[in-house]
C-alpha cells in the first residue's frame, strides 16, 4: 500500500499526488509515463495490473531519483492499452497506437515549456509496442523520448519461470505491490498454459502474426504463475527501480545531440 493511499501523505515526485506550490520552483528534467492497460491478466489478477505495477515502479523511481539528487517526475499512468487481440474477453479496453500517438504529441507538448529534457515512456504491457510512436513523434521535439519495459530491466533469475502474461514475474510484483487484490486460494489459479501457432514459422520464431487470446489461452494467462513468492517479486521490483533510476539520472544531464559515440 503506498503512503499516500494509507493517508501518510503524498509521496515524492508523483505528481497527481503534488500541490502546485510543491512543483513550482523545483527542477524536473525527467518525467515517466507509465503506460498500462485494462485488461483480464489469468483468474487471479486484476484486470488493472500493468497499470497498477507501471505506476508503482514510476513512483518508487521518482522517489529513489530525487533521494539520490535527480528531479524525475513520475506522471499518472494511462490506463488503457492496444488490446485489438483480446476484444473478445469480456471488458477490455482497447485503444489503438495511433490514438497513443496522438495522446502523447499532446503529453509532449504540455511538457515542453517546463524544463523537461526528457520523457520516458515507462511501459507495462506487452501490446503497447510504442517504438513506432516514438520514432514519428522524435523529430517533432527537442524533449530526449526514451521507452523501457519495465518487465525487462531486472534479473529475471529469481523465477522459476517468468511468464508472458500473469506469469511468475507478474503474479510476484502484485503480491508485493498491492496484495490484497491477489486471489488468496492457489487452487483457484490458472496454469497460464497456451496453445502453440498451427503455423510453423510462427512457432519457430521468424514470422510473427498477432495472437487471437481466446484461441492461445484458457485461463487468459501465459506462463505458470503458481511458483510465486512476494519475496521474489520485491527483489525484482527493488532491482528495476534502481536500474530505471540510474537510466534517468544519466537522461537528466545527457546532451541530446551527444548520446552515440565511438569506442
Amino acid at each position: 500500500m503506498s503512503e499516500a493511499s494509507s493517508g501518510r501523505g503524498p509521496r515524492p515526485g508523483v505528481l497527481a499526488e503534488q500541490t502546485w506550490p510543491a512543483l513550482r520552483d523545483g527542477h524536473w528534467p525527467v518525467a515517466l509515463l507509465p503506460f498500462g492497460a485494462t485488461e483480464p491478466h489469468n483468474t487471479h489478477l486484476p484486470y488493472g495490473t500493468d497499470t497498477l505495477l507501471g505506476a508503482e515502479v514510476a513512483a518508487r523511481v521518482a522517489a529513489h531519483a530525487i533521494a539520490h539528487g535527480t528531479g524525475v517526475l513520475a506522471l499518472p499512468p494511462i490506463p488503457f492499452g492496444v488490446n485489438t487481440t483480446q476484444l473478445d474477453l469480456r471488458f477490455t479496453i482497447n485503444v489503438m497506437p495511433t490514438t497513443q500517438l496522438i495522446l502523447l504529441r499532446d503529453i509532449v507538448k504540455s511538457l515542453e515549456p517546463h524544463g523537461v529534457r526528457a520523457l520516458v515512456l515507462l511501459n507495462a504491457h506487452g501490446g503497447n509496442e510504442l517504438r513506432a510512436v516514438v520514432r514519428e513523434l522524435q523529430p517533432e521535439t527537442s524533449m530526449m523520448l526514451a521507452i523501457v519495459n519495465w518487465w525487462q530491466t531486472a534479473d529475471v533469475s529469481v523465477f522459476r519461470e517468468p511468464g508472458d502474461h500473469a506469469g511468475e514475474l507478474e503474479t510476484a510484483a502484485v503480491m508485493h505491490v498491492a496484495p490484497g487484490l491477489v486471489v488468496e486460494d492457489r487452487s483457484q489459479w490458472g496454469d497460464g498454459a497456451v496453445n502453440p501457432s498451427a503455423l510453423e514459422a510462427v512457432r519457430k520464431g521468424w514470422a510473427w502474426m498477432p495472437r487471437r487470446w481466446t484461441q492461445l489461452s484458457a485461463d487468459t494467462g501465459v506462463g505458470d504463475p503458481r511458483s510465486a513468492t512476494e519475496t521474489a517479486g520485491a527483489q525484482f521490483m527493488a532491482q528495476a527501480v534502481e536500474r530505471i533510476s540510474g537510466f534517468c539520472a544519466q537522461l537528466a544531464v545527457a546532451d541530446p545531440d551527444a548520446l552515440w559515440k565511438a569506442g
